[in-house]
């Protein structure tokens, strides 16, 4: 396979939906004039602050932040993994919305399928509040030549593998995580997660985050990266607002890994099956079941 060079892009996305979109622009035409082919943006580069001004920043599908990614990825005859934008369906609900532009100008969307609702060093998050989740697996195909598989998601999703394995099993080698992580768990959690998920599936992984703060007690980690499917880092960004991060990607390194560590072939279907059939929370009640089998597992009596 040629090598795929691939970008990640590090911005400070704020209210300010024109200035967001300027600055998005001038970096991806920075990325493919370094040569990559692929490019990828983080979450809401398009617009990011409080509710409200996610609210008021909000735009349909054939709106200005859509429509310039169409027309720049065939302009540059690149594909460009245009992070996500807050989307206002024709139902006025609001979805965040990962994008594929590809080179001849059409589009493809992925539904951020888990919502952040958490709460983080004294801050409660909570996107359901205003944002509805998307509803299936998504995967889209690159233009290069190899047709190579990419998986989509959006920054909380990568705390969840099951998603990541889905991707892999539908042919996925490249696992794109647009995201705006928080400072806080930019620090602690980020690059575990995003090795773990190259580690599990044999894949790369391309991670754009926001950086530095987007209005007043709003701020994310940075430290975008992109990690081979062995868990090594091939380029992360320095501790700024905005950089282009670029790494030439040796794509049959996907076979060559999942070769030797075979954990796709390797994986229990049955074991799957009965998880996949639990509702969500009963993993953890199960665990508190006052079963001799369950209290065997915890080391205790029943």
């Amino acid at each position: 396979m040629t090598p795929l060079r691939t970008a990640v892009v590090q911005l400070r996305s704020t209210p300010d939906v024109a200035a967001n979109q300027a600055t998005a622009d001038r970096l991806v035409r920075e990325a493919a004039a370094a040569g990559a082919r692929v490019v990828l943006l983080p979450e809401k580069w398009s617009v990011l602050g409080t509710f409200d001004d996610l609210e008021a920043g909000a735009q349909p599908l054939d709106g200005p932040a859509a429509t310039w990614a169409r027309e720049t990825a065939r302009e540059l005859g690149i594909d460009l993994l245009a992070g996500s934008i807050l989307v206002r369906r024709a139902d006025g609900l609001l979805q965040n919305t990962a994008l594929h532009a590809s080179p001849d100008g059409t589009l493809g969307t992925y539904g951020k399928l888990h919502l952040f609702d958490a709460d983080v060093a004294g801050v409660r998050y909570r996107e359901s509040d205003r944002e509805i989740a998307g509803d299936g697996v998504v995967s889209t195909v690159l233009a290069d030549p190899d047709a190579t598989r990419v998986g989509l998601s959006v920054c909380y999703d990568v705390r969840f593998p099951e998603l990541y394995r889905a991707l892999a099993a539908e042919g996925a080698r490249i696992l794109a995580v647009p995201a705006a992580f928080t400072e806080r768990t930019t620090q602690a959690h980020w690059e575990i997660l995003l090795r773990a998920r190259a580690i599990e599936n044999g894949a790369f992984v391309l991670a754009a985050n926001q950086h530095g703060e987007h209005t007043p007690g709003v701020r994310s980690g940075g430290k975008s990266m992109i990690v081979d499917p062995w868990g090594t880092i091939l380029a992360q960004a320095p501790d700024v607002d905005e950089a282009v991060v670029l790494a030439d990607l040796d794509l049959s390194r996907t076979d060559a890994v999942r070769e030797g560590l075979p954990v796709l072939r390797q994986r229990r279907a049955d074991v799957a099956a009965t998880l996949a059939a639990l509702p969500a929370g009963d993993l953890a009640e199960g665990w508190r079941t006052d079963s001799p089998e369950s209290a065997a597992a915890r080391g205790g009596a029943a």
